[in-house]
């Protein structure tokens, strides 16, 4: 069947079958068709859901387009977790060694940055000499030495996502739910993961606007899991407000170094336990979340999370005397400050007007081809909820590639609200789901 009447039945809302699904998913692959074949595809989706039959078949080609790392022969239960991003969202990066730390094998396969969210490989690649490219042998070896390993999908490891997941992040079709299940889960199937932790994230600066469509795919992940004998659950969190300081590829390093050192960011550092502690109980090394996450607390107090992540970055090559001294890194070229115009009590700060911020500094992608600055970014100085004085440092913008960076400031400022009278702190966290429900966070912990 030619690749138009795949795109004209899938425009039409029919439903696809696998022969049909095979086939045209191995001719783009093999560029037998084109990026816009593919992109009329993606599009069609958009606006005719995939059914949940095309959603598992798509998951299984993705699987099936390359290799798999089997980990049976490593002790223990391997766990791995997946963000679906956000701006400032680093906690993959936190979580590896804390739980590597507490005795669980870590086996984490990420994306790059899609649209104005940061991605982990690009985050650990401005780290000089880091390898996220590895081979699933490779893979097999770093996890068996140290207890972890961050990788990204090779040519040889769900190759057909990767070159999907690049193309969507151009093409405004990101937020098909299908395709984001489809994604996530070959990634995690075809990396060894034998229990898997989500974060969806739900605001302003997620896919995920509204948190009912975060609802919905938390259950389609769920769904897709059960299908491939995966169990997964997973916490549905706000990202309203940037999560965490740090938004951009090395400075979100930074924080992460800082954090694991001790110099704790509240809301970045709620998440991570959570996230922590359901990993740590599906991998065995707790008797509940909340003894998971105590576990958690522990590994960092300790310095022992800060030595795993120097492991890390020893393990796949990166230069591990900037993570040890990270003053060591080059600054970026041009450093500007936002002021407060006004004293007052913030009421908000706009992830997302901030991570499209960040992309015009450099931080992200608006193609395919483009590549990152890692020195570029934002590091706010005030969160929601902090009393300003006038002229007090709200933000700092950092960039190599702009040379002008105070003709941004307008624009920067617009994502900051004021207000005069305090208001209470909320939880970063809604909510915890499994296969069977979706329940506020606040029942599950307490029990925990």
């Amino acid at each position: 069947m030619s690749p138009q009447e795949i795109i004209r039945k899938r425009r039409d809302g029919v439903e696809l079958t696998r022969e049909e699904l095979e086939g045209f998913f191995r001719a783009y692959l093999e560029n037998e068709i084109t990026d816009y074949h593919m992109t009329a595809f993606l599009m069609a989706s958009a606006f005719r859901p995939l059914t949940m039959y095309e959603t598992h078949t798509i998951t299984d080609i993705y699987i099936r387009s390359g290799g798999r790392v089997d980990l049976s022969a490593i002790p223990g239960v391997s766990v791995d977790k997946h963000s679906t991003g956000g701006v400032g969202d680093k906690t993959s990066l936190l979580l590896v060694p804390i739980v590597a730390a507490a005795g669980v094998r870590v086996p984490m396969i990420s994306g790059r940055g899609l649209a104005h969210t940061g991605g982990t490989l690009d985050k650990l690649e401005s780290i000089p000499g880091f390898r996220t490219q590895l081979s699933p042998s490779e893979i097999l070896r770093i996890l068996s030495d140290t207890g972890m390993v961050m990788a990204g999908q090779s040519e040889s490891l769900v190759p057909l996502d990767r070159r999907i997941y690049a193309l969507r992040d151009v093409t405004a079709t990101v937020e098909i739910l299908p395709l984001i299940a489809a994604s996530i889960m070959s990634k995690k199937i075809a990396g060894g993961a034998q229990a898997l932790v989500l974060d969806i994230k739900s605001g302003r600066g997620a896919f995920m606007r509204d948190r009912s469509q975060a609802e919905e795919l938390a259950m389609l992940l769920m769904a897709v899991g059960e299908e491939f004998a995966l169990p997964a659950v997973g916490l549905i969190t706000d990202m309203d407000e940037p999560l965490g300081l740090a938004i951009g590829n090395w400075l979100e390093v930074v924080e992460v170094v800082d954090c694991l050192r001790g110099r704790e960011t509240r809301d970045l550092m709620e998440v991570t336990y959570a996230l922590a502690g359901l990993m740590i109980y599906l991998g065995r090394k707790a008797a509940s979340i909340g003894e998971g996450i105590t576990v958690a607390r522990e590994v960092v107090r300790k310095g022992l999370a800060f030595e795993r992540f120097v492991q890390l970055v020893s393990a796949q090559g990166g230069d591990t005397a900037v993570i040890e001294d990270t003053l060591r890194y080059p600054n970026a070229n041009s450093i500007v400050e936002l002021r407060a115009p006004r004293s007052g009590v913030l009421r908000s700060v706009d992830a997302l007007r901030l991570g499209r911020l960040a992309v015009e500094l450099g931080a992200g992608r608006s193609r395919v081809t483009d590549d990152v600055d890692p020195t570029a970014g934002i590091v706010l100085a005030r969160k929601c909820g902090d009393r300003v004085e006038e002229d007090d440092v709200l933000c700092r913008l950092y960039s190599s590639t702009v040379a002008d960076l105070s003709m941004l400031r307008s624009n920067a400022l617009k994502a900051f609200e004021f207000g005069d009278e305090d208001f209470p702190l909320s939880t970063k966290i809604f909510s915890y789901f499994d296969r069977d429900a979706i329940v506020p966070w606040a029942e599950v912990a307490p029990m925990s």
